[in-house]
């Protein structure tokens, strides 16, 4: 055999990961196909190699179904097709960074009479403040029920109402809870934002954007890895 070939253990032992996780990989569809010995045991070339690595490397990055999705794609030799679609998920962490400088800005700013053109009241009912933060009401009822945000009760119909400190922490939720916040992340940060403690406010932002400069380094060393994994699949290294 003129190419290096590798058992199940041998791989895995190189990837720092299970057999069972190859296994669970190649059962996926989401390598070449296996050649197999007179004994019907596996035999993986260095194509294999690279799709496995490249599998580990995208998974720094990017969810599990669009890593899944990519390296079928690259099987099926639609490179294009999968470099698009981790293209759309680089896009969606592009919007998470303006997310996060947005509401920093927001929070910096002392003057919250306006918000996206739309002026700022008092007291807010639940269906104007999800209008303006863009989104439903069964979500602030939930962040209320955690313990994130207060409302008060008109008087005269006892509806509930918010003011404008509690429909900027709506929206510091909203944007933020797609990036790098939990809930006991945001219950500090929101404690932060009520007693404007700016020095650990301005931390908080630092750690966000440093952890989307992470994941957006992780996102181009997966690329990279599937580019060297489509290189050996160009050159025909699979049986």
């Amino acid at each position: 055999m003129s190419e290096p070939y590798y058992t199940p253990k041998q791989l895995a032992d190189r990837l720092q990961v299970s057999t069972t996780t190859l296994r669970r990989y190649e059962k996926l569809g989401l390598i070449p196909e296996i050649a197999r010995t007179a004994s019907n045991r596996r035999c993986y070339e260095e194509v294999h190699l690279q799709a496995f690595a490249t599998i580990r490397a995208l998974l720094k990055g990017y969810g599990i179904p669009v890593v899944y999705e990519t390296m079928k794609n690259a099987k099926r030799g639609n490179v294009e097709e999968a470099l698009w679609l981790l293209n759309r998920e680089q896009y969606k962490i592009q919007e998470e960074k303006l997310r996060v400088e947005e509401i920093h800005s927001l929070i910096r700013n002392t003057d919250f009479s306006e918000y996206r053109r739309v002026k700022i009241k008092e007291f807010m009912t639940i269906g104007e403040v999800a209008r303006i933060a863009g989104v439903n009401t069964s979500a602030i009822r939930h962040w209320e029920q955690e313990g994130l945000i207060a409302s008060r009760r008109n008087k005269e119909n006892r509806y509930r109402v918010f003011t404008p400190s509690e429909l900027k922490k709506i929206i510091v939720i909203s944007s933020l809870r797609q990036t790098v916040y939990f809930i006991e992340n945001m219950r500090t940060l929101l404690n932060d934002l009520d007693h404007m403690q700016l020095p650990r406010l301005e931390k908080s932002f630092q750690v966000a954007l440093q952890k989307l400069n992470s994941r957006l380094l992780s996102q181009f060393q997966g690329i990279a890895t599937l580019m060297q994994y489509v290189a050996l699949l160009d050159k025909g290294q699979v049986r």
